[in-house]
C-alpha cells in the first residue's frame, strides 16, 4: 500500500464534495482520513459537517437499548462478555418478562428516544422465545408511539417476515468488522452469516441497522472496508462502537484508540455514507471522552441510557451535551424538542 496523501483543508472540504454528489471517495482518500495528523481533525470535522448538515440538519435522534435477555450465548465473540468463552463477572437471566419490557419501554419514551432497541443474547431465538418476543413487541407499540428495532441473532425470511407482522420497523444485526478481519473475532458463525441475515431483514420490507465495533485490532484497510460493506448493503442506519475491553473476555487489554482516532472513524464513515444515520454507541463515553460533543458534527444519534452489559452516561448529561454543542433534540414524531425533555423528572431519576 502506498503511503496516505497529506492533504490540507480545501482536501477535506473536497471529500465532502464528493460525498455531497452522491459519489465515493477512493480508498486512498479514506486512508488519509485515518491517517490524518491530529492538527487536522478540525478540518475534518468542518468538512464532514458539511455532509451531516445537508442530511440531517443539527438534529440528534435518540435511541435507547434494552438488554431483554442476558449472556448464555453460545457464540465465541471475543469482545463480548456474554460468549460462551467469557469469564466476566455478568448478570445473566432469560427473556425478560413482557412487564418488565413495558417498564424499561416507559423509561425510553419519557427520555424522548425515537427507538427503542431490544436486544436478546444467543445465536438465534428459540421459537418459543421468539414468539414472545412478537407478543411483547405488539404489546409495546400498543402503548408507545416510538420505532421498534430488535436485535435477535441470526434470522431467517421467515422470521424476518413475522417481525415485521408483529410492528418491528428495524432490525440489527452489525457486520461489526470487515470480512478479512472477521475470523479473528468470532469462529463459531461466519461473516456471511451476517449478510444473509440482513438480506433477510431487505426482503421483509424492514429498515437496516448494521454497523461495527472498532478498536478490536483491525488494520485502516478493515475499517475502510467495513464502511465500504455497509455501503454496498445499503444499511439505514450505523451504530459504531468503540471496544470496551472487559476484563474475561479475550480482548481485554487491548486499548488502542483516542479520542481522535474515534473523531477520524466517524468523519470516515460519514463521508463513505453521507445520508445514513449514523450512530455514535458503545464506548463513546471511555474513548471520546471530552471530545464527545465533537463526535456529532459527523454523527447524528445517540443511545440514551445504558448498554449491553456496560453503563452509559446520564441522561441529562447527555440532554446537555447536545444542546450545549448547538444540536437539537429530533423528538420521536420528528419534531424538534423545545425546553427541557426532563424537567418534570425528579434529578436523581436522570
Amino acid at each position: 500500500m502506498t503511503p496516505a496523501p497529506t492533504f490540507s483543508d480545501s482536501d477535506w472540504n473536497h471529500l465532502a464534495e464528493v460525498a455531497l454528489a452522491g459519489d465515493r471517495i477512493s480508498r486512498d482518500q479514506a486512508h488519509a482520513v485515518l491517517s490524518a495528523p491530529d492538527e487536522a481533525i478540525l478540518a475534518q470535522l468542518d468538512a464532514a459537517y458539511r455532509v451531516r448538515r445537508h442530511h440531517w440538519g443539527n438534529r440528534v435522534r435518540l435511541h435507547f437499548l434494552l438488554n431483554a435477555q442476558s449472556g448464555l450465548c453460545p457464540e465465541d465473540c471475543h469482545y463480548c462478555s456474554q460468549s460462551k468463552i467469557s469469564t466476566a463477572e455478568i448478570e445473566k437471566y432469560p427473556l425478560m418478562a413482557q412487564d418488565r419490557v413495558l417498564a424499561a419501554a416507559e423509561r425510553a419514551h419519557t427520555l424522548k428516544a425515537g427507538t427503542f432497541c431490544m436486544v436478546i443474547s444467543g445465536r438465534s431465538p428459540s421459537e418459543s422465545t421468539f414468539s414472545r418476543v412478537l407478543e411483547t413487541v405488539r404489546a409495546v407499540k400498543s402503548r408507545y408511539p416510538m420505532k421498534i428495532c430488535a436485535c435477535l441473532g441470526l434470522l431467517d425470511e421467515d422470521q424476518t417476515r413475522r417481525l415485521a407482522e408483529a410492528g418491528v420497523d428495524r432490525v440489527n444485526h452489525n457486520l461489526n468488522t470487515a470480512e478479512a478481519h472477521h475470523d479473528q473475532i468470532c469462529t463459531t458463525h461466519t461473516y456471511q452469516d451476517r449478510v444473509t441475515t440482513i438480506e433477510a431483514v431487505k426482503s421483509a420490507g424492514l429498515t437496516t441497522c448494521s454497523g461495527g465495533i472498532l478498536g478490536m485490532g483491525e488494520s485502516h484497510d478493515d475499517v475502510i472496508d467495513l464502511a465500504l460493506s455497509l455501503r454496498d448493503l445499503n444499511v439505514t442506519s450505523v451504530p459504531l462502537n468503540f471496544l470496551i475491553p472487559i476484563d474475561g473476555t479475550p480482548l481485554a487489554g487491548l486499548n488502542v484508540l483516542t479520542p481522535r482516532q474515534c473523531l477520524r472513524i466517524l468523519c470516515l464513515f460519514r463521508f463513505l455514507l453521507p445520508s445514513q444515520e449514523l450512530r455514535i454507541a458503545g464506548g463513546r463515553e471511555v474513548h471520546l471522552r471530552s471530545l464527545q460533543p465533537l463526535g456529532l458534527y459527523a454523527a447524528n444519534s445517540l443511545f440514551v441510557g445504558d448498554y449491553l452489559t456496560t453503563p452509559g452516561q446520564a441522561a441529562r448529561a447527555d440532554f446537555e451535551m447536545i444542546r450545549d454543542a448547538g444540536f437539537v433534540l429530533e423528538a420521536p414524531d420528528g419534531s424538534v424538542l423545545e425546553g427541557d425533555p426532563l424537567a418534570e423528572l425528579q434529578p436523581a431519576t436522570v
